[in-house]
């Protein structure tokens, strides 16, 4: 399999890889570090996917999305930290006053798994931000040592997975998902 990683300017690819099964969910489509709380949590059905049409159209992309082919099989959140909930999400700390980019929502579709698409997005999105002019980017994954993470909560990334894509832990945070702490890591563009 050979994976090509773009930006998401392609709407229904995205809403293939992380638009929810039931159209009515009042979940997923990446927006609740995206958007106000209070409007992430009313937003409901067909609203959801109309909101990340209007950030996408407002922002262009919103993300990464990994390719086999013509199908889309992956998605990574990626944007500057300053147009998410990373600027005054108080339990993970600001390292600096580099206008550094976020990296927060991995998600690889079924049958795709374990294939490497992780490293894949990964890659492609520290290279989105570079081209983007970011200074830096910053993951916040949970630091799981040989534990495993529970497939709902392994969208963050892992330290181990952060650590293979040239990031290194820039500090501890106050977060905790799924009983493992999560760390700051960062990457230097």
């Amino acid at each position: 399999m050979t994976i090509d990683v773009r930006p998401a300017t392609v709407f229904e690819d995205v809403a293939t890889v992380i638009g929810p099964k039931n159209p009515e969910s009042s979940v997923c489509f990446c927006l609740s570090y995206r958007i106000p709380s209070r409007e992430n949590v009313a937003l409901r059905g067909s609203e959801r996917a109309e909101r990340v049409r209007r950030l996408m159209d407002e922002e262009g992309p919103i993300g990464v999305l990994a390719y086999d082919g013509d199908d889309a099989v992956g998605w990574a959140a990626v944007a500057p930290r300053t147009r998410t909930h990373f600027a005054t999400f108080r339990k993970i700390p600001h390292v600096d006053d580099l206008d550094a980019w976020s990296l927060w929502c991995f998600r690889v579709r079924p049958g795709h798994r374990k294939k490497g698409v992780m490293h894949s997005l990964i890659d492609g999105a520290v290279s989105f931000a570079k081209e983007q002019g970011a200074p830096a980017i910053e993951g916040y994954p949970v630091d799981n040592g040989d534990a495993r993470v529970d497939l709902t909560m392994a969208y963050v990334g892992t330290r181990r997975l952060f650590e293979s894509a040239g990031f290194v832990k820039a500090a501890d945070t106050e977060s905790v998902l799924s009983g493992f702490r999560r760390v700051l890591m960062r990457r230097e563009l």
